[in-house]
């Protein structure tokens, strides 16, 4: 009996000092590691790494950057059911405990002993938080140390709701999914709310391995664990045996489904995207900002689609160049076609395919296609593929299918009914799959290609700059170049409405008469002499300015601005703030041989189009951080006639000062508060306004007649063809929106020679604006005070005589004809008025 009490006393002093010794080496390691381990409260603060998303002012999503995907929610968004699925998996104790689950650390050894592996885990909810959020994840025991002191201070801190929803947001679930949101997209692109039972339990799954447990690459492996999960789910009461059943006997429905875009706009995302990173580097991909651009989906999309139709449009007219690759016979005897095409990539809508049969007599080709497999090419769609020659010149028509393509040509073709992709997930590969359960029995393409001319087409709000639509070329997957902001080029005859704005500013008016005749200038620089030409090569004689500028008439340009002066014309240009780096200090000039962006030309389109006030172009309109608050707001647009300085001044001074410092895109022109952007008059409005009506006239009798398909009484523009047509242009408004769209090679070149603005940019320019402008109420520019209407001779541009036949014109007051007197009669039969006339003729 004292043996065992002796015994007794020793375990019980030894256990003593067990957990004497344990109680100060915790300690120690308490003390140690406790002024290292991060405060909690910073779990509030931390930015998840969400991704830039950029929407279109209607909020239709244009684009996402960022390596992670993850859309944050709130703990009240999740169904309770989806919560019991994660808890049954990983910590089905979570409510009960203090931040560590001694029952849960023994039954994960109990399962480690039993069956070699930890079913559900030691660590809880709370310390994967800790891990998560704060620490590493290296297998060491300090730690693991760490991870258990940060549990116990979070538990103590946050409540248990709060503690999940960060769990939640923050797991990565494989994919490039972190955080349920984001997983239920990928996987089944659906919302949290939406899921099944069987979906919530597959997601629940993916913590413990992301890739092991994955659906997509391990769908066997993905449904044990599923299935054990429902299990658990069941005896721990959340779920009946029934709905248990019900869910196991599910198949797995999960798929690959990448972010889906809802506007096609890449050079527009590209610009926020460039923008953002301008203003925030780096942590512009990871901060979760959400920019709302002044875009608006529908016309964004038409314009992307104008453009790339426009664009073909001109091709086809030029020929077919041929097969963009050829497969030697017995490669297309040996190999799988589904290999061989996928060293061909698809362009925008356009797919590669390759010819296996060609059949005359049936009138059709079989061909293979990328994303599709098998298809039927009917010669109808062919026969557009004349031979291309040169940019002048094609062949023949072609008669039958063997006249286009041979057996083994790679070409591009377009599907004619749009096949249903499905994205492959990132762990099998990348190219998309063609869901079969809405693909047509027999798939039928048209023949295409790429074109090689380019083109851009930007839609600004008038009176404010606002980017309406926009779009800098055909493909941006095939070039990044974004010609609408990028591209130099020669604005050809669209430069002549500022040399006649000048010109009415000047005194001169729409009856002013310059004769349309041949004119040589001799030039010691040049090897021969300038001969300027009209486009159709002919002269028409004596010409009102209102009829030189509908018919664009060079010559008359081109006298129009040697009594203008250049010097005097280039300061107006800087008056209009159009640039003028680039642009020529001679009379070639007038016909538009300086150089400017699509975009600087719009702009100066839209200074007209509004009235004549200054307006500067921008793209964002708002910009919120990831708590949803927005910190950036666009300027409000003033326009201003007179006093701005001081509107510009009273703007500044009526902002708060905690708002100083928010506006990245701060005018350089000095009259800007973040706030309000104060715009000023650049143009006399009177002279504005009968530009209008010059303007007017060229889509009612000119070469923008095309224009006259719109049905509206609003639209002004003007055509734009350079030498040897190597840029065509169309450039048209009416006073709330003005459209440019502009065609060319970006190596220039000419594109034939009966290619002009009319035929290249006006159909693209067409086809957007019967979009955005439908069902919008005609917008003419109001009338101002001090304009005159006054019949007049059209052969002398001087008031015409009664019984003499006349047209009305519109004048400012002060250049009016003088009224008929007698004198006047004696001017027109040999007067000074002839004087100035000859002048303005020779």
């Amino acid at each position: 009996m004292s043996h065992l009490l002796r015994t007794s006393r020793l375990f019980a002093w030894l256990f003593l000092t067990g957990l004497s010794v344990a109680v100060i080496v915790t300690s120690g390691f308490y003390l140690y590691l406790r002024p290292g381990l991060p405060p909690v409260h910073q779990l509030l603060d931390i930015k998840l790494q969400t991704p830039l998303r950029v929407y279109s002012k209607d909020n239709r999503l244009i684009a996402e950057f960022g390596e992670k995907r993850r859309a944050p929610i709130t703990i009240e968004q999740i169904p309770t059911i989806q919560l019991q699925a994660f808890m049954a998996a990983e910590d089905s104790r979570f409510y009960e405990h203090f931040g560590v689950d001694i029952k849960g650390l023994a039954r994960a050894a109990i399962e480690l002993v039993s069956t070699g592996e930890i079913q559900s885990g030691g660590s809880t909810i709370t310390m994967q938080v800790a891990k998560n959020y704060f620490l590493s994840r290296d297998r060491t025991f300090i730690r693991k140390f760490n991870e258990i002191l940060l549990a116990l201070q979070i538990e103590r801190e946050l409540d248990k709701n709060r503690i999940l929803e960060l769990y939640l947001n923050k797991i990565y679930l494989g994919n490039r999914a972190y955080g349920i949101a984001a997983a239920a997209q990928v996987y089944y692109n659906k919302p949290v709310s939406e899921l099944s039972l069987a979906q919530m339990a597959m997601l629940a799954g993916l913590p413990k391995a992301p890739s092991a447990f994955n659906p997509l690459a391990n769908p066997d492996r993905a449904m044990v664990r599923r299935n054990w999960i429902l299990g658990r789910m069941q005896d721990l009461g959340y779920i009946t045996p029934d709905a248990r059943e019900l869910a196991v006997s599910a198949p797995i429905t999960a798929s690959y489904n990448s972010t889906e875009t809802e506007v096609d706009a890449d050079y527009v995302a590209e610009m926020a995207r460039s923008e953002m990173v301008r203003r925030f580097g780096e942590d512009a991909y990871t901060d979760g900002y959400t920019v709302t651009l002044t875009v608006d989906g529908r016309k964004q999309q038409v314009a992307t689609e104008a453009l790339r139709d426009g664009l073909e449009a001109y091709d086809r007219r030029h020929g077919f160049r041929g097969a963009i690759g050829q497969i030697d016979q017995e490669t297309l005897a040996t190999s799988e076609l589904s290999d061989l095409i996928l060293n061909y990539p698809r362009v925008e809508s356009l797919l590669p395919a390759i010819v296996k049969e060609v059949d005359d007599e049936a009138g059709q080709v079989s061909v293979h296609v990328r994303r599709i497999g098998p298809a039927v090419m009917p010669f109808e769609s062919m026969t557009w593929a004349r031979r291309y020659r040169t940019e002048n010149l094609t062949g023949p028509e072609p008669e039958k299918p063997s006249d286009v393509v041979s057996r083994g040509d790679v070409v591009y073709v377009r599907a004619q009914t749009p096949e249903k992709i499905a994205l492959e997930p990132e762990t099998g590969g990348t190219e998309p799959l063609v869901d079969e359960t809405t693909r047509p029995q027999t798939a039928t393409v048209t023949l295409a290609q790429i074109p090689r001319a380019e083109g851009a087409l930007i839609s600004l709000e008038a009176k404010t700059g606002a980017i309406e639509a926009l779009s800098g070329g055909y493909s941006f997957g095939q070039s990044k170049y974004n010609r609408a902001t990028q591209a130099r080029r020669q604005p050809g005859s669209t430069f002549k409405p500022f040399l006649y704005l000048s010109a009415l500013e000047s005194g001169m008016t729409p009856a002013t008469i310059y004769n349309d005749a041949p004119i040589v200038f001799d030039d010691s620089e040049l090897e021969t002499a300038w001969r300027p030409q009209n486009s159709s090569g002919q002269f028409y004689g004596p010409t009102r300015l209102r009829e030189a500028l509908y018919r664009s008439r060079n010559l008359v340009s081109i006298r129009l601005l040697r009594d203008l002066g250049i010097e005097k014309t280039l300061d107006y240009l800087k008056q209009l703030e159009i640039p003028t780096e680039n642009m020529p200090d001679d009379l070639s000039l007038s016909l538009g041989s300086g150089q400017l962006t699509p975009m600087e030309l719009a702009r100066a389109m839209a200074v007209i189009a509004n009235g004549g006030y200054d307006v500067e172009p921008y793209l964002i309109d708002t910009i919120s951080d990831f708590r949803g608050e927005t910190i950036y707001q666009a300027p409000k647009t003033i326009l201003c006639d007179e006093n701005c300085d001081e509107l510009a001044e009273q703007a500044k001074s009526g902002m708060e000062e905690g708002d100083a410092g928010t506006d990245a895109e701060s005018s350089e022109r000095g009259d800007q508060s973040p706030d309000v952007r104060v715009m000023r008059r650049l143009a006399d409005e009177r002279a504005v306004f009968i530009l209008h009506s010059m303007m007017q006239d060229v889509i009612r009798r000119g070469t923008g007649r095309r224009a006259l398909a719109l049905g509206r009484d609003d639209i002004a523009g003007k055509t734009g063809t350079t030498n040897e047509q190597k840029d065509t242009w169309f450039a048209g408004f009416n006073h709330e929106v003005a459209t440019t769209a502009w065609v060319g090679f970006d190596q220039p070149a000419p594109l034939g020679r009966r290619e002009f603005g009319a035929s290249t940019a006006l159909p693209i320019w067409l086809d957007y604006m019967k979009v955005a402008l439908d069902g919008a109420p005609s917008s003419l520019m109001p009338r101002p005070n001090g304009i005159v209407n006054i019949r007049i001779n059209p052969e002398t541009g001087q008031r015409a005589r009664p019984g003499e036949d006349g047209i009305f014109e519109v004048f400012r007051e002060e250049d009016a004809p003088p009224p008929l007197t007698s004198e006047t009669e004696n001017d027109r039969n040999g007067g000074s008025e002839e004087d100035d006339l000859s002048r303005r003729i020779f």
